[in-house]
């Protein structure tokens, strides 16, 4: 739902950059936005900052660094859209404490990274990859040592989310026994199991496949220790972080056959462009299969990544909503067509709901419905007021200690 806001839309900028998917374009000129400019690639931090400044959307995906000093120069940005599913490359402490709406699509491309993954567990087995380049070179390696079916092998995953989930159901459709541990208690699907420890999925699984997060607690979670734990000639997968594993010790489970294949996607240091040089230890190595952080990189993911993500920022712009926002507290908001809204951000500290509602006491404001959720660091109040409400609530609202950034939307 959607009505006419107090801003034209016409005259909301939004910068688009790094080729964001044509739905999200299509579907925001669809919404009565017009102003809008894309880029193809990311920007530099100076580049950003020149352009920034006018802008009040802004999307972006992997590439795109949003430092503190690019955030801060961006004095009219409202929303900052993630067409991805991490949110690194934001300095998230920044948004937040500048009231901006940040939002990512962290469920979109669940399928495409679980599809891979279950592609690499039958290639890694099979050692595709080796007998694909040799007979690229003209040599015919027709043999069946060496190579093994998935049906019957377990499977361990480390991360039972989103996807880790959904690679559970598939492996278990290609007949794998399926294993899985997480630090929080999940509910398993199909036949899978927990385990209580790493370690046990380490001793009893085949393949091993990581969906974690990018947490001090996971930085290099494999490691030699942990590749010693596993069965000799087990395979690894890791579509998660580049910094949970530690590279140069699977480099050395690789050489010396404890590891029997590894197939990774994301790295520690990546190119930002296509057009730089791509260096890895693990280039020339056998059984290992290297993948430019493309896990979720379909055409299916991408254009709903695009609609999910731009449909997100639609309704911050169009209701005040900020379901799955990460740095705004999130409200989900129906549209009111017989009032004025108006959205205040502050600082969560005591007092300042008591000092709003002072303020618009003092000017007879009928309140006809309130909203408030707060994080940590922030609060958002949603004030809906009477259409008979003078200007003048506005300007109150701006006085209120505290306030990070108010706005009527209607």
């Amino acid at each position: 739902m959607s009505k006419s806001t107090t801003f034209p839309k016409e005259k909301i900028k939004i910068l688009l950059l790094e080729g964001v998917h044509p739905a999200s374009l299509k579907l925001l000129k669809e919404h009565g936005y017009t102003d809008i400019e894309t880029v193809s690639a990311s920007l530099s931090e100076s580049e950003l900052k020149k352009k920034i400044s006018q802008v009040h959307l802004l999307g972006i995906r992997s590439k795109t660094q949003l430092t503190k000093d690019v955030i801060n120069s961006a004095n009219r940005l409202l929303g900052i859209g993630a067409f991805c599913i991490g949110t690194n490359q934001i300095e998230m402490n920044a948004a937040i404490e500048n009231g901006i709406a940040v939002f990512n699509s962290p469920f979109s491309n669940t399928r495409s990274v679980a599809e891979l993954v279950i592609a690499h567990c039958i290639n890694l087995m099979r050692r595709v990859i080796e007998k694909n380049d040799a007979a690229h070179r003209g040599e015919w390696l027709k043999e069946a040592s060496g190579s093994y079916e998935v049906r019957g092998k377990t499977l361990g995953i480390i991360g039972y989310g989103h996807i880790g989930s959904q690679v559970s159901v598939l492996a278990e459709n290609m007949g794998m026994k399926v294993i899985f541990h997480d630090v929080e208690p999940k509910l398993s699907l199909g036949n899978a199991s927990a385990v209580k420890t790493l370690d046990e999925l380490l001793r009893l699984s085949d393949i091993i496949t990581l969906h974690v997060p990018g947490l001090p607690t996971t930085k290099n979670i494999i490691n030699d220790a942990r590749l010693a734990k596993m069965k000799k000639g087990a395979c690894l997968i890791n579509y998660s972080r580049g910094d949970v594993v530690d590279i140069p010790a699977v480099k050395k489970a690789i050489e010396t056959g404890r590891l029997g294949g590894f197939a990774v996607d994301v790295f520690p240091s990546e190119p930002k462009s296509n057009k730089d040089l791509f260096v890895s230890p693990l280039q020339g190595l056998k059984n290992v299969i290297l993948t430019p952080h493309i896990g979720g990189s379909t055409a299916e993911a991408q254009e709903n990544i695009g609609l999910d993500v731009a449909g997100k920022l639609i309704s911050f712009l169009e209701t005040g909503s900020t379901t799955g926002s990460l740095s705004v507290p999130a409200l989900s908001l129906p549209v009111q067509y017989d009032a004025h809204r108006l959205l205040h951000i502050h600082k969560n500290v005591p007092g300042v709901l008591g000092e709003i509602n002072g303020k618009l006491s003092h000017l007879n404001v009928n309140i006809l419905g309130q909203y408030l959720k707060t994080n940590n660091q922030i609060g958002y109040v949603v004030l809906d007021v009477d259409k008979k409400t003078s200007a003048k609530a506005m300007e109150e609202l701006k006085k209120v200690k505290h306030t990070i950034r108010v706005r009527e939307l209607y």
